[in-house]
Parts: C-alpha cells; structure tokens; sequence
C-alpha cells in the first residue's frame, strides 16, 4: 500500500541567526578547570566535520522563504516541522550542553562536539512535528547553551537553526496543548531546567476536564559529580583508594572525534502515559507534577535503599502532552488501580589489599528491577475503555577496580518494555562497556587508555508522542535528506512499492579505543571509533514484517574517516574517506589533574598522584 502525492507546502524559517556563545557563565557551564589547563587540538587544516550517526530525516523538496529571528507562525497551513541546526567553533573549549525554549517548554536538548585548533562544523536534522500546537502561535525562543570563554578556553560556538515547515499526508494526530514541567522562567528570558537535588522540580496544574489521552516526557542529564554517574561507585566505597589514585576518573579524551557518542547531538525523551490517571486529573482540581531522580544509600554491609538525593547535579525537564476530547465534555471514570511494589535491589562489594596493607582492587556488583502497572476505566464522549500503562525495567552495573584505584572497568545495561492500552509500545536496551587505566611515572610522564562499546537497541510501535523516525519513510514524494556526515543535501525518492509502516526498530553499536600520553617533550593522542547502524521498519498488520530501510558503516582514525558505507532502501552511497591521521599532537597538563583534562572538576595533579616533577 503506497500513500497518495498530494501537494506540499513548503516553508523555511530562519529561527537564531548566527547565536554566538561566548563569555557566558551559566549553570549549565559547571566545569571551571585549572587556568592553563589544554583541552586536545587536532592537526587537521580545514574545518573538521562532526557527526551523529542516526536515521536520515526526509523532507520535501520544494522552493523556501528566509524570515527574520522573531517567530511567528508562517503563513501557509502545516502539519510538519524539521528543524537544521548547525554549529561552528574552533579554539580550545569542552563540550557543553544546549537546551532549546518554546516559552516555558524545552523542546531539543544537545551536546556540543569539542573544537580544534583548526575549526569544526557539525549540522544535525530533528524532526519537530510533536510540538505542532507550539508553532501554530507566537512563541519566545530561548536557546541556552552556557559557554565560558577565557584565554585558555577560546572557543565560541556560532549556531544557526532554521525550520522548515510544510504539509504532508496522513499526518500523525499531535497533542492539542502541551505543558511545561519547568521552572518556567522564560518572562524573564532565562532557561527553565530544574536543577536536582537543589531545587524541587515540581509544577502544579488545574487541567482542562476533557481530556482523552495525556502523556508524560522527562528530560533528565547528569553534570558535575554525576556526569559519568554509570562509572560511579557505591557510597560507601568512594574512599577506597583516597591514598594512592584518588577519585576515579571519566573516559579517556580522543574517542570522539569526528564521530560523537550515540545521541550526543539529540538526547532522546523518555514518554509515560498517564491516560490511565484521567478520572483524577480531569476533576477540576489542582495537581502536582514532580520529577525526582533516585539513586541508591548503601549501608557498607551489602544492602541499599532509595536515595531520595543525589549527587550535584541533574538538568530536568518534562512536558505533558494533552489530547482533547469535544469542547464541553468532561472526562471522568474509576479510580486508577495501581500495582508498583518496591524495586529489587542487589548490590555486593568487596576489596582486596596487597602484602603492604594497602587496598589493591575494589569489585561491585548492583542490580535493580521494577515492574509498574496503572489501569483504569476511562469514560469520554466517545465511551468507556479500560486505559492501561506498564513498565517493565532492569538494570545491572558491574564495577571492577584495580591497580590501587588507577583502572576501572565498568559494566552496565539497562532494558526495559513500556506498554500503553492506546497501542503505543517501546522497547529498549542501553548495554556499556568502559575500561580506563591511568599510569605516571617518577619523571611524571603520564598515560592514560580507554576503551569503549556501547549500544542502543530502541523498538517502537504504535502511536508514540515523539516521531520515531519511520513517518518519513510513509511518504513516497521527491525529497531531500542530508546524509549523515555531510553539510550538503541529497534528492531522494522513496519507492512507492513500500507498505506503511507502523513501528521502528533502530540498533546500533559503538565500539572505540583511544589512548593519550603526556611527557615533557611533548603530549599525544590517539583514538579510533567504529559504529554499526541499522534502522528497520515494521509493517501494519500481517505478515507482520519488517524492511530495512537505512544501515551505516562508518570508522574513524585519528579524526581521519576511513570507512563510510551507507544504504537508504537500497541504495548504496560510498562516502569520501581518507588515509589514517598520524597521532593527534595535544597540549600536555603538567600540574593539573587527570579529573580536571577529562572534565571533572579538580583533583589530584601529576606530580600528587606519581611523586614526579610537575613542568
């Protein structure tokens, strides 16, 4: 079954001219590292190309229209909107993370890739149409991507989004009003992201009484002590080496380069429908809606509960999404029955000393599982229906550290299935692997390894809130797309032979190793990263089965691409690569910490953690 040509209207917008983040401080900004501490630079002469591996985003082709940086709603109908964003930097700076308002509510999150000395450029495509019932009216846009500019750090980010809107058939239903879970700062032009534990990440709302489908997103990144929260050990072991390797450390730096991590340009949303809740939230009464993020108290003899603080800090946000019912009409139904018993908690540890009495090696192991039902019967103009949501979620960490606290490997996966009685499905699994080893010598030569895989299975049926990367592909007019890893689109026209599509099945798998070395006659990096991408899509009704729509084989070197295959329904594109890039040339840290190189804040200096001279 092929869906029927109908014409297109086709808008582009010019959202945020050239945004220039420079001298910002900000909360999102935390790491404030030691003065002269160097961040890697690359080699390369021209602009070095950063890209996110995912699913291309079609749009069709068509004539555009450049406006001015106020919105407004442009002057055609739509019920789509992709959004370009595209950066530029060079100098040295870290990595940071941008949030994107319409008003009070976020709707993109990113990460930045880390400059080089000669420039970088990376674009990214998002598929913006979930959020169709902000851009139908006047909006304040607020892009918040904190930035410390100094005479160490020197690179400014220089952004460009640009949306593009227009019509296309059989358009998904989107929400009818959608809420912010935030701190709802925007009158006073500031971001609105929660900060936890500092603030209560709570909203309160009377809702609209006709409600007849709502659903939850949440937001949620850890910075500060909880950026690499997984790598993270039990409480009661984070002394464990305070006398020889200090804290434990992040992942080593040159894994990134030009291939960033799984998501690091689009931090994916989680969603919870919250339908099964109507008969309470829809009684014309005020209710709260509070994200909190949990972690686990242990008491050092191998038992945990849930923490009701963390670690500072997390960057929250969260969204409701509303489906209207007849104007007039008031939802109503029984009371929700809800079936949440406590979660399952497993942890072990234990340490090793060696022949001086000093700890060798530390093991943990952790585990927690949860099954979460919510049901109700849920009566609207057009009847009654039972409304059900439930969870299914596991997770597992494995901590292994050893040579006096200087290597960590770290073992983790989290799987879950979300089940909603609208007919939305989502299943999903998140496996890591990281090892890092640290060494410095007497001289103060230091070392540091690291090696990574990593992965991302995420399944999708039914009608989720967020696009699932597979409404692009039900439509069969001439469109554009850019290939994932270059700057200029591609005309693309998808068979019309394809079926329509109901569900989404994207895997991929990281896999990279990089090392740095640091002495005094000079510092190196080294780095390769491979990534595995395929994104299938699964057919409405019997057989029930599944075409592969996009895959890519992409491997870097040292900044350099060395592999690049990709195939759209198809066909096959070989991208341009190049030889192998030499050992990438880096400032060293003499005097400065490991923690502080790998953004983590301040810690133990060369010559603190090997007895060497520093300089």
């Amino acid at each position: 079954m092929a869906n029927l040509p109908l014409p297109i209207n086709f808008l582009s917008l010019l959202l945020l001219c050239v945004f220039a983040t420079s001298a910002v401080q900000s909360v999102l900004a935390w790491r404030n590292p030691d003065n002269s501490l160097s961040k890697r630079q690359t080699a390369p002469t021209e602009l070095l190309n950063d890209f996110q591996v995912y699913e291309p985003v079609l749009t069709p082709s068509g004539t555009s229209n450049q406006y001015g940086c106020d919105y407004i709603p442009p002057p055609c109908s739509f019920n789509r909107v992709t959004m370009n964003f595209t950066v530029t930097s060079r100098g040295r700076q870290f990595d940071r993370l941008g949030l994107m308002y319409l008003g009070d509510i976020e709707v993109f999150r990113t990460s930045t890739a880390e400059p080089s000395a000669n420039g970088i450029i990376w674009t990214y495509t998002k598929e913006m149409q979930q959020y169709d019932a902000l851009w139908k009216t006047n909006q304040k846009i607020i892009f918040d991507l904190g930035n410390l500019v100094d005479n160490t750090y020197t690179g400014i980010y220089n952004t460009t989004l640009t949306a593009t809107f227009f019509t296309v058939p059989d358009s998904p239903a989107t929400a009818d009003s959608i809420l912010p879970i935030s701190a709802r700062l925007s009158a006073s032009n500031q971001g609105s992201a929660f900060l936890i534990p500092q603030e209560n990440a709570s909203v309160a709302y009377t809702l609209p009484q006709n409600i007849k489908r709502a659903v939850v997103s949440l937001q949620a990144c850890g910075q500060s002590t909880e950026e690499f929260w997984y790598t993270n050990v039990l409480s009661s072991d984070t002394n464990t080496f305070e006398s020889t390797a200090g804290a434990l450390y992040g992942i080593v730096p040159g894994l990134w380069r030009p291939i960033v991590g799984i998501d690091a340009f689009d931090l994916r949303e989680h969603e919870i429908d919250v339908t099964p809740w109507l008969p309470l939230l829809c009684d014309g009464t005020s209710h709260t809606f509070e994200i909190r993020v949990a972690g686990l108290n242990d008491n050092g003899a191998g038992q945990a509960t849930i923490a009701e603080s963390v670690g500072s800090y997390w960057i929250v946000t969260g969204k409701i999404f509303l489906f209207l019912d007849k104007t007039g009409s008031i939802t109503t139904g029984s009371r929700p029955k809800i079936s949440a018993p406590p979660p399952a908690i497993a942890i072990s540890s234990s340490v090793t000393k060696n022949a001086n009495g000093t700890n060798e090696t530390l093991s943990e192991n952790t585990s927690v599982s949860r099954q979460i039902s919510i049901s109700s019967t849920v009566k609207t103009s057009s009847g009654s229906k039972l409304a059900v949501w439930t969870q299914q979620i596991s997770y597992s960490n494995t901590n292994d550290v050893s040579g006096q606290g200087f290597v960590q490997s770290t073992n983790q996966k989290t799987t879950g299935t979300d089940v909603s009685s609208s007919g939305y499905v989502n299943g999903y699994s998140y496996p890591i692997t990281v090892t890092n080893s640290f060494s410095v010598n007497a001289a103060g030569d230091v070392g540091i390894n690291g090696s990574l895989t990593r992965g991302l299975d995420f399944n999708v049926y039914g009608s989720s809130v967020f696009p699932s990367g597979i409404q692009t592909f039900n439509i069969t007019t001439p469109s554009l797309f850019n290939l994932p890893g270059q700057l200029q689109p591609q005309s693309f026209q998808l068979p019309k032979s394809l079926p329509l599509f109901s569900g989404a099945l994207l895997s991929t798998t990281q896999v990279a190793s990089a090392e740095y070395y640091s002495a005094r006659n000079g510092s190196y990096s080294f780095g390769t990263t491979s990534q595995d991408f395929s994104f299938r899509g699964a057919e409405i009704g019997p057989p029930d089965a599944t075409y592969e729509l996009y895959t890519r084989h992409v491997k870097a070197v040292n900044s350099s691409v060395v592999e690049d295959t990709q195939t759209l329904v198809g066909q096959t594109f070989d991208l341009p690569t190049t030889a192998p890039g030499n050992g990438i040339s880096m400032p060293g840290f003499n005097g400065f910490s490991v923690q502080s190189l790998l953004g983590k804040g301040p810690g133990k200096t060369k010559a603190q953690l090997g007895g060497g001279r520093e300089g």
